[in-house]
């Protein structure tokens, strides 16, 4: 097996996650706490893509961009609550060195692509908004299917920067992360070298793959906010920013903590905040989504009421 070019300048074979507490009694509680947010993730966003699938009234790029968002929750979360889980109630919290390499990759990818996709997803609702006769001509299958590949090459492309700046650095012990799971901050506090220019990287980094979709948001969200203010009618105003709210909420749950994570330098990062904020951004935001889109959307609950024959959906 043919090792990382990088791992020769370190001695470490594998890591030691510390998770949250070293009292069995609290683990077990938390075990049941995540169990329950991991399993409702699990069943939410996949009753969200499953819906989308079935309901041809649901074949609209806003539905199209939220089953993607669902699916990379399921994988966002699956990448990292599964192994807390098992080290909540085992002895042994270790993972291997090319196990962290492999979950600190998938998991930066898969929230860059996130990330990138509230971007998309303000951009469908400012184009459906402002330009509603054009909506269907604008936002055609193939353009939005290459949206979502931008989004996703970017999460492969950048977060390869971010773990080869990580790991190419020596670590030579302690092997003990103060995290629940190999995240880039928690593991570039053990590296045996100065860390200066991997901070700088991660301030221009996050700059980038966080303030430039935020900006884009911000910049669709004014031209919405302008446009349904020109709107005659209360009940009009309101419908439009009824499809608004649930995104805003979503995008603030997800992009505020990782932007303190991810562009706070790491001397003044303090471990139990960065797993607080890991654990709203990675575990909470993925359990609400579900909720939060499905809420006030009478078009998920109709096309819910239809595949349990329930009863009629609200019109």
């Amino acid at each position: 097996m043919q090792d990382f070019p990088w791992k020769n300048h370190t001695s470490i074979s594998e890591f030691i996650l510390l998770g949250f507490s070293r009292n069995s009694q609290v683990n077990i509680i938390l075990f049941n706490i995540f169990f329950f947010l991991y399993l409702s993730t699990l069943v939410g966003n996949g009753l969200i893509v499953t819906l989308i699938y079935l309901d041809s009234r649901l074949h609209t790029p806003m539905y199209f961009f939220l089953s993607v968002l669902s699916m990379l929750d399921m994988s966002y979360v699956t990448t990292t609550v599964p192994q807390m889980l098992v080290h909540l109630v085992s002895q042994k919290k270790t993972i291997s060195y090319v196990g962290c390499v492999a979950q600190m990759y998938i998991f930066l990818v898969l929230g860059i692509t996130e990330g990138w996709l509230f971007s998309v997803m303000a951009y469908d609702r400012y184009v459906a908004i402002c330009y509603p006769l054009r909506y269907k001509l604008i936002m055609s299958s193939w353009v939005c299917g290459a949206m979502v590949v931008f989004c996703g090459l970017w999460g492969v492309s950048c977060s390869l920067v971010y773990t080869v700046f990580t790991m190419c650095l020596p670590y030579c012990g302690p092997n003990e992360i103060n995290h629940f799971f190999c995240e880039v901050p928690a593991v570039l506090k053990l590296a045996c070298a100065d860390t200066s220019l991997n901070d700088q990287v991660d301030f221009i980094l996050g700059f980038i793959l966080l303030l430039v979709p935020l900006s884009f948001i911000l910049a669709s969200y004014i031209r919405i906010f302008g446009t349904i203010l020109k709107i005659r009618s209360a009940q009009g105003r309101l419908k439009a920013f009824s499809t608004c709210a649930s995104h805003i909420t979503v995008v603030t749950m997800f992009c505020g903590p990782a932007m303190f994570m991810y562009m706070n330098p790491g001397a003044n990062a303090s471990p139990e905040r960065d797993k607080k904020l890991a654990l709203f951004y990675n575990v909470i935001s993925a359990f609400l989504n579900p909720i939060i889109y499905s809420l006030r959307n009478k078009d998920v609950k109709r096309a819910f009421l239809k595949l349990t024959r329930w009863g009629k959906a609200p019109e």
